[in-house]
């Protein structure tokens, strides 16, 4: 088994070998670059996050952003990343179509033993954020997480465990507060009534 494969697996691993120190390296100068792009350098931008992910991606994403390799983060269509949010990539990061990230938001999906005699080594457990989330600005999402379609993590919240689909979550450690009602199919915020002649009025103006 290579060091690669060990991460990938979960098991104990160090990241000197087997060009990893050059993957980060190269991911450093590529983060640098994407977060100096300006507001009129979108198309620099979109070129860069190709690189960053590997493939051609259709996300915005507002500088800064940080990462580990970047090439360990699958990113699905539509989605939005606010600034400083920080993506640590050692192991896999899915993240599903039109996800929502406020900014500030942490995803670590690397760990080390509590045991102080190995604490120099690491491991990984992957995270999983499906379709439709709205992920909270400050929120830190722990290794192995794994959070269900259109459900909300509120601000601050620190994810320590899976959450399922369709629910308010919140706190540390994040709990479910509660399942999505017919209110929320209604309301927007409060009292604030979603109606069909509002959003029409929003759409001429675009």
């Amino acid at each position: 088994m290579t060091m690669r494969e060990r991460i990938a697996s979960g098991k104990l691993f160090t990241d000197y070998c087997e060009g990893l120190p050059e993957d980060r390296a190269n991911a450093k100068r590529r983060m640098k670059a994407f977060n100096l792009t300006g507001p009129d350098e979108l198309d620099d931008r979109m070129k860069l996050m190709t690189e960053i992910f590997g493939k051609e991606t259709r996300a915005w994403i507002e500088p800064p952003f940080y990462f580990c390799y970047g090439t360990n983060i699958e990113l699905g269509d539509m989605c939005y990343i606010n600034f400083n949010c920080n993506f640590v990539d050692d192991g896999k990061i899915t993240i599903g179509n039109k996800v929502m990230f406020g900014p500030s938001v942490n995803i670590a999906t690397v760990g080390h033993p509590i045991n102080p005699n190995y604490r120099e080594y690491m491991f990984t457990d992957p995270v999983t954020i499906k379709d439709n989330c709205w992920i909270g600005a400050g929120v830190t999402i722990l290794p192995g997480v794994t959070i269900g379609e259109n459900t909300v993590i509120g601000a601050g919240s620190v994810v320590t465990g899976d959450i399922p689909a369709n629910v308010i979550a919140v706190g540390n450690p994040c709990r479910v507060l509660r399942e999505f009602n017919e209110d929320d199919m209604k309301y927007y915020y409060k009292d604030r009534m979603i109606t069909k002649e509002d959003l029409e009025e929003e759409a001429k103006l675009r």
